[in-house]
């Protein structure tokens, strides 16, 4: 039966299990052979990212053709008004498309966030502020783009959902192991033998 992985990627590693540019992979925190990531996030995004060892579900949740919601929590530079957020939640114009409506709210600093290594930039006299976004689309960094076209550059982006799949209860680079039709753990010693 296909199992899923849901691992929670810390800021810095790249999607992919080849090294690359001296840059951590998915092989220095999951040992388990045949699994591939079913979408990527880039290396200064941190959060969710799913891995199956089916090629069938691995398209399913990764092609946009099946809308699969992604959530993110954005930490962005000022605090959006209600312009922004409706600009955000309608779809926005980029140099080359412009993005499908989006899921969009303000949100408080998530609970129990981990520090991340390194910090983002502090300014002093500049606050910041936290975004959820639902977006059922996913083009190459759309949730930087898209902050940053209604003037809110986004600081850190930490993906927290796929679907129903969430990072609840895992901390940077854990991952745990599902089956794919139900939401049963599997231990990571099962898969280790």
């Amino acid at each position: 039966m296909p199992r899923l992985i849901l691992f929670n990627k810390p800021y810095g590693v790249i999607c992919q299990f080849t090294r690359e540019n001296g840059h951590q992979t998915l092989k220095d925190f999951i040992p388990l052979p045949g699994f591939y990531p079913a979408g990527r996030l880039d290396a200064d995004s941190e959060g969710l990212v799913l891995l199956t060892d089916n090629g069938k579900l691995q398209n399913r949740i990764s092609d946009p053709k099946f809308k699969l919601p992604k959530t993110y929590w954005v930490q962005v530079e000022g605090e959006p008004d209600e312009l922004a957020l409706n600009k955000l939640c309608q779809g926005v114009l980029l140099n080359d498309f412009k993005t499908q409506p989006a899921q969009v709210c303000l949100m408080d600093e998530p609970n129990n966030l981990w520090s991340r290594m390194p910090p983002i930039r502090f300014r002093k006299n500049i606050t910041t502020s936290w975004i959820s976004l639902t977006l059922r689309e996913g083009k190459n960094r759309q949730v930087r783009r898209m902050t940053a076209a209604v003037l809110f550059p986004t600081l850190r982006l930490i993906r927290y959902a796929i679907g129903h799949y969430t990072l609840q209860d895992l901390a940077p680079g854990e991952w745990r192991a599902l089956d794919e039709l139900s939401p049963r753990v599997t231990s990571r010693s099962d898969l280790l033998v």
